[in-house]
């Protein structure tokens, strides 16, 4: 079954806790972290999951869209993080992906690696096994309400295909512009989570919910 991860990036922060309310019928929340270096934005730290953390049992999946995100990992599993999904952008290379890799499952967390439009995959396919999941960006990261990018596709249907080729148990995630107009082209790709923010939260949650997964007949 597709997984649906709302995006509280575009959730209503003037009241979050009714926004999570209405979203309970989801299998995780993704919460994005963005430092104003790695991208312009910046958003919410450790403090804020940690508040939100004692109102919901939902899987959490944090996002990091930050430089040096080692240097973070362990606040953000303290303060409830199930996953850690960071980008390979971030790093030097292959190697210090795997150092990082290896602090967060230290943690007892799970590991994801984040990929951007316009990075090529193929560089990394030594660790797609290493990873419980992996974050196709279908839009540059940094902002919310953006385009879905089409020409990304193809990028989800060879990692699909990689992991089915190699038995790898790695699930792949999809973010950016996902809605009921695009959700059923990524999931046809491979896609095993959507990742939607203004296609949730914009209007009522819990119907927007219910359209997604229409959709794509989950």
């Amino acid at each position: 079954m597709v997984k649906i991860a709302p995006s509280l990036l575009s959730a209503d922060f003037s009241c979050l806790r009714d926004s999570i309310d209405r979203v309970q019928g989801a299998e995780m929340l993704h919460l994005d972290i963005m430092d104003g270096h790695f991208v312009p934005n910046i958003t919410f730290g450790p403090c804020v999951i940690r508040k939100i953390r004692s109102h919901t049992d939902q899987i959490f999946d944090t996002h990091l869209m930050i430089e040096s995100p080692r240097r973070y990992i362990e606040d953000f599993v303290d303060a409830g993080s199930d996953y850690i999904t960071v980008h390979v952008e971030a790093h030097e290379d292959v190697p210090d992906i795997e150092r990082t890799l290896d602090l967060i499952r230290d943690t007892g967390a799970k590991t994801g690696i984040s990929i951007n439009p316009p990075t090529p995959w193929k560089p990394y396919r030594s660790i797609l096994g290493q990873v419980d999941m992996v974050l196709v960006m279908t839009v540059n990261p940094g902002f919310g309400g953006q385009s879905f990018m089409h020409e990304v596709v193809p990028k989800i249907e060879e990692i699909s295909e990689y992991i089915y080729t190699e038995e790898l148990i790695t699930e792949i995630s999809v973010d950016g512009g996902v809605s009921p107009k695009t959700a059923a082209e990524v999931v046809k790709a491979g896609a095993d989570i959507l990742v939607a923010g203004s296609a949730i939260f914009k209007g009522d949650p819990k119907e927007n919910m219910i359209q997604l997964r229409r959709s794509v007949d989950i």
